[in-house]
């Protein structure tokens, strides 16, 4: 058992908290490892859950370690500093970084498109699109969540060529889309609901960055819009010319 020092006028889950921010500092809790359990903590420090639970959420607080739900308490990694550029590709931006990107299909349909899904693609509403939702990941942690729209016309059988393919821009290259650009981006802050929250796996008091953007060809031609909502906690966004639109972490 690792006794606590008991310091008077400072409460015990306060200085079990200074405790593990020690060993974040010093390295032996190393970045994206996940913590001992609560019930390791309790029998190594010989404190009570409550005492342990008050600790982890004044870490969290101070932005050291991070819950996920079901998965225990991890220390912070790190920032995902993801660019944007008139050629921005996810998976690139991660893997330079030395993140593993990776996502999962939440939803594949085609509906008619509305009226500022078609306005963003320059075709007509009612248009059939193929709309796509996704969850992002980099090493395993939701950092993206995001619905995107591509002309159905231009795109048969698109469900099954992106599953063949190990990227989207392999994906597009198929349909003789060899190369693309982003031709407009915009970026805003709000609150998540309660779905995007689960999803990403953070807390619902936590911000939310909503990015939305079109691709083109290089003949200037839409063939996709997207709005995605990326966790503000755990991202920076770099704008092509170096400015930053916001800074977080990722566990």
């Amino acid at each position: 058992m690792t006794a606590i020092e008991r310091r008077p006028g400072s409460v015990l889950w306060h200085q079990l908290g200074d405790a593990l921010a020690t060993e974040i500092a010093a390295g032996r809790l190393a970045p994206g490892s996940r913590l001992p359990t609560e019930a390791e903590l309790v029998q190594r420090f010989g404190v009570s859950r409550f005492t342990v639970r008050q600790a982890l959420g004044h870490l969290e607080a101070r932005g050291l370690v991070r819950a996920e739900q079901g998965r225990g308490t991890f220390v912070h990694k790190g920032t995902l500093d993801y660019a944007i550029s008139p050629r921005t590709r996810f998976s690139r931006n991660l893997i330079e970084q030395g993140f593993e990107p990776g996502g999962e299909l939440l939803l594949h349909e085609v509906i008619p498109a509305a009226e500022r899904v078609a306005g963003r693609l320059r075709i007509a509403e009612d248009t059939a699109v193929i709309h796509r939702r996704g969850l992002m990941t980099a090493d395993g942690v939701p950092v993206e969540l995001g619905d995107s729209f591509y002309p159905a016309e231009r795109f048969p059988g698109f469900d099954e060529t992106r599953r063949a393919h190990a990227t989207i821009t392999a994906a597009l290259a198929s349909y003789g889309i060899d190369d693309y650009e982003r031709v407009s981006t915009s970026i805003q802050a709000r609150m998540p609901t309660p779905e995007e929250a689960r999803l990403l796996r953070q807390p619902k008091s936590l911000p939310v960055m909503v990015v939305d953007k079109v691709d083109a060809d290089l003949d200037g031609v839409p063939f996709c819009f997207s709005s995605a909502v990326w966790s503000a906690e755990r991202v920076s966004f770099t704008v092509a010319g170096g400015t930053r639109a916001r800074s977080g972490h990722i566990s």
